[in-house]
């Protein structure tokens, strides 16, 4: 399984931006999600095609599981 942390803002022109985190640890807390999320903010660290990052929305864990039925791989 696939687990990655997707963090989702807001940019200047009121679309949604994702920033997604590969294996983020199981004990992630919201506490320390929101911590970073204030960071990308308060520094202006990335910005969007639609602006700058002006507001967080939400975060959360996405689990993917994939099944392959058929691998070309030898």
């Amino acid at each position: 399984m696939d687990r990655s942390l997707e963090m989702i803002f807001q940019n200047a022109a009121g679309k949604n931006a994702r920033i997604s985190v590969a294996d983020p640890r199981e004990d992630l807390t919201p506490q320390e999600v929101q911590a970073v999320m204030d960071t990308v903010l308060a520094k202006n660290i990335f910005n969007t095609t639609g602006g700058d990052m002006v507001k967080a929305l939400s975060a959360r864990i996405v689990i993917r599981d994939v099944v392959e039925l058929i691998s070309q791989v030898q």
